[in-house]
């Protein structure tokens, strides 16, 4: 039972991390209709960066404190994320409003590997690590009801912490500032909140922002637990399937089908695995991703879409 509780918080730590990713894409769904395609590439460039400032400020400025090193990097990181929000506005979105869903899928795999090279050319394409002083010791919980307890990871634990403050904090953000009313007028009827008087760039770019700093901390945890590299991106969008699962639209629902994905990749895995092989964790989310595709292709809490002819 030990041993099944340590693979279940395994699952549940890693799906939380799977849960940060598809916030972004959840986002910027909602308020701009845009199937981001570049959310992965996000992720990476904002995790170069926090490595690459973090490791600068202290020559830069003659700091010796790490936190405070790791504090200024972080902000930097996120205007530089707010500064790659306003240029995608203004020089991609910005000419492509009305247009397909092709069309701005395409636009946003475009802007993937654009944010790929300059990420290379700015910051550089070695591999990197990022340490924000998170406790990496493991520790053993409930040994009073189990023998020689449960091992779990204080760095995992720390994670997930932070990624549930961070979804606190976007529910609040939503449910309760005009800006966040905003955001969800815009995602329920763009024409309507345009005409009370919404203005949709500026509501575009705030979305971006704030996907841009979800893809930060995301960036920032995964870095710090497995370092920054080029093929970050491309690990991001093991989250796609979260997405098809939680719903488009849902911010509960990228959580839910992130611990979801997250636990059954674990446990699928430890005890499946042995039976065929091994290698069940690289396409169990995918597999679960495509039944939902075939029989409830909204997720578990999208919305049904319904075209009236």
């Amino acid at each position: 039972m030990a041993f099944f509780l340590e693979t279940l918080f395994g699952g549940l730590m890693t799906g939380m991390l799977y849960s940060l990713v598809a916030l972004g894409f959840v986002l910027i769904f909602k308020a701009s209709g845009v199937f981001n395609f570049a959310q992965g590439a996000m992720v990476l460039i904002a995790a170069l960066s926090m490595a690459r400032f973090s490791e600068w400020i202290p020559h830069w400025l003659g700091i010796e404190s790490l936190i405070l090193a790791n504090i200024l990097a972080f902000i930097i990181s996120g205007l530089f994320m707010w500064l790659i929000a306003i240029v995608i506005e203004r020089w991609v979105l910005r000419y492509l409003v009305n247009q397909e869903g092709t069309t701005l899928l395409m636009a946003t795999i475009g802007i993937s590997y654009f944010l790929d090279g300059m990420g290379q050319i700015i910051f550089g394409s070695n591999v990197y690590s990022i340490d924000v002083g998170m406790p990496k010791d493991p520790v053993f919980i409930l040994d009073s009801i189990f023998e020689g307890g449960v091992l779990i990871s204080l760095e995992d634990l720390t994670a997930a912490a932070v990624s549930a403050l961070l979804v606190a904090v976007l529910a609040i953000f939503f449910q309760y500032t005009a800006v966040g009313r905003a955001l969800r007028a815009v995602a329920d009827d763009h024409q309507a909140a345009q005409s009370i008087g919404i203005p949709l760039n500026r509501i575009w770019v705030v979305v971006w922002t704030v996907a841009g700093i979800v893809a930060l901390v995301a960036g920032v945890i995964w870095g710090s637990k497995f370092g920054v590299q080029f093929t970050l991106s491309t690990a991001a969008l093991r989250a796609l399937p979260v997405v098809i699962l939680g719903g488009l639209t849902s911010v509960p629902g990228a959580i839910i089908g992130g611990l979801i994905i997250g636990v059954g990749e674990k446990v699928s895995e430890v005890y499946l695995g042995p039976f065929v092989g091994g290698g069940i964790e690289i396409w169990f989310a995918y597999v679960l991703a495509l039944v939902f595709l075939l029989f409830r292709p909204q997720g578990l809490f999208g919305e049904k879409i319904i075209d009236r002819v």
